[in-house]
């Protein structure tokens, strides 16, 4: 129970979330409407995903470091793990967008970024497939895990505030002002937010213990 103390708080902080997220007040805001609720589970999927891309590229270079196939294994298995959560940002970002926008996709600099980090880090699984020898393959993903982080972080958080952007905290707009958030959402959202994390990280490590399982049984055969 002591050890897994912060899986149970992550569920129940995001069942909190979940329920207040659809049942609590929001703010009436001209277009955005009811559809502002969608901040309490588009948003956190990203901070999850930028959480997990972080913990992959720690390892990676800790890898470098060290040479232990454990440290490898947990960057492949944080990487995996958070284009899962960036899928579901994706998803409920395009449900957001088609609402509020008119389109699931508009062209916008900030989506178009998150597609191509999206990209690069299915390439990076996709390389990590294509290289058999196993320490070469290691050290060859690991040093392109360590520059594409950077490159993500371009991607998303820098260029778009460079240019005009439909996202808050774009093109001088203000993130989560009170034109976006209200007193009423901020614990609601940062509750999400710091759940999903939580739940992310929980997902990762049983990856990383069934890959460790796996690892174990392909040197015994």
């Amino acid at each position: 129970m002591r050890k897994s103390w912060w899986k149970i708080l992550g569920l129940v902080m995001v069942g909190i979330a979940i329920v207040a997220g659809l049942l609590g007040p929001v703010p009436v805001l001209p277009i955005l409407h009811e559809t502002i609720r969608n901040v309490y589970f588009h948003v956190p999927m990203w901070f999850t995903m930028l959480t997990l891309y972080l913990i992959s590229v720690i390892y990676s270079i800790k890898y470098l470091n060290s040479g232990k196939t454990e440290h490898d294994l947990l960057a492949v298995e944080a990487a995996n793990t958070g284009i899962i959560f960036c899928s579901m940002g994706l998803l409920t970002g395009m449900l957001w967008a088609n609402i509020t926008w008119g389109d699931p996709w508009p062209n916008d600099p900030k989506l178009n970024g998150s597609a191509i980090a999206t990209l690069m880090y299915l390439a990076y699984l996709v390389l990590r497939n294509a290289l058999e020898e196993e320490q070469k393959r290691a050290k060859i993903s690991a040093i392109y895990n360590i520059f594409a982080f950077p490159v993500m972080v371009v991607l998303l958080y820098i260029l778009p505030k460079l240019t005009d952007s439909l996202h808050p905290g774009s093109g001088g707009n203000g993130t989560f002002s009170d034109l976006d958030m209200n007193s009423q959402m901020r614990p609601v959202f940062y509750t999400s937010v710091i759940g999903w994390i939580l739940i992310g990280v929980w997902v990762c490590t049983l990856r990383y213990r069934v890959r460790l399982l796996e690892n174990k049984r392909n040197q015994i055969d």
